[in-house]
């Protein structure tokens, strides 16, 4: 968890997830579902600070679990690439982060054991990027049917263009949707475009999974993958990598719970991994007439 006033007051990557419970017509809760609008915060952390850094995020989320927070967050940790926090956070416009940050002012304010591990936290912090993206969903692969709760690795695609070959990208990835289509994959997919926070025009594809292993199957689908784009399509496919991509890059996330706080509706699609059962602490009976401690 981390906040960067330089955006709205005090909120750039808390998850509205409680916020956002209508239902979707014919899909899934719009709680656990994509959303519209996806702001996504970069963090890497001083070396030999990961230790301290996993007991303040954690403490931070319990703390919010018996507050009344406006909107919640997951923590996604860098399986692939270099060391990093990787915050994935949903909204469904821009002015819900401004009531979000409205809210935390006052939070802060209220509850400074809260404000003071949140700073401890940014001190830990060595680097940091955000970026805003709006959702495509005229390019991903049947996106109304992912889930979040249920996903366990995040798989992110980035996709750099020249300028003005959008349209390049979104003809690729209509390919290769029909294609997916075509060998009836069971791996949705959704694509975001950047909005601000990174040289654009820039794409990012996210794909949920529920283990590492499902990445087998993104290899063992290859060959039939482009025999359902058929010769004409690879090679439109490979025409538009050449000259329309500046640069792409993919990294794979795990989800970490402990370190994420999500609302009752969301933790509902998993409750054992979202919400584990914790050990009671136990309380040791006072001694009848004991005195109290000094301070």
């Amino acid at each position: 968890m981390s906040l960067k006033p330089a955006f709205c007051a005090t909120v750039l990557f808390w998850l509205p997830w409680a916020a956002v419970a209508r239902a979707q017509s014919g899909g899934l809760p719009a709680a656990t579902a994509p959303p519209k609008l996806l702001m996504l915060v970069h963090q890497s952390f001083q070396p030999g600070k990961a230790s301290a850094r996993q007991k303040l995020e954690v403490a931070i989320s319990r703390a919010c679990e018996h507050l009344n927070v406006p909107n919640s967050w997951i923590d996604l940790e860098s399986i692939t690439g270099p060391p990093e926090a990787l915050f994935f956070d949903p909204f469904e416009t821009f002015e819900e982060i401004d009531r979000a940050g409205a809210e935390w002012e006052k939070i802060f304010a209220t509850h400074p054991e809260v404000a003071r591990l949140q700073e401890e936290i940014r001190a830990l912090v060595a680097s940091e990027r955000t970026v805003i993206a709006v959702r495509r969903d005229d390019v991903g692969y049947r996106a109304s049917s992912i889930d979040l709760s249920k996903a366990r690795i995040l798989r992110v695609l980035e996709v750099r263009l020249h300028p003005g070959r959008e349209n390049d990208f979104v003809e690729a990835f209509k390919v290769l949707r029909a294609a997916y289509e075509k060998i009836n994959s069971d791996t949705p997919w959704v694509v975001y475009q950047v909005n601000a926070g990174m040289p654009s025009p820039a794409f990012l594809v996210f794909v949920p999974m529920k283990a590492l292993r499902q990445n087998d199957d993104l290899l063992a689908r290859r060959k039939s993958l482009q025999d359902a784009e058929g010769e004409a399509g690879v090679e439109r496919m490979q025409q538009i990598a050449r000259e329309a991509y500046a640069a792409t890059e993919s990294n794979i996330y795990a989800i970490s719970p402990e370190k994420s706080h999500v609302s009752r509706e969301f933790a509902a699609g998993d409750p054992e991994f979202w919400s584990p059962a914790r050990p009671l602490r136990r309380e040791v009976p006072k001694k009848k007439g004991a005195p109290k401690p000094s301070n």
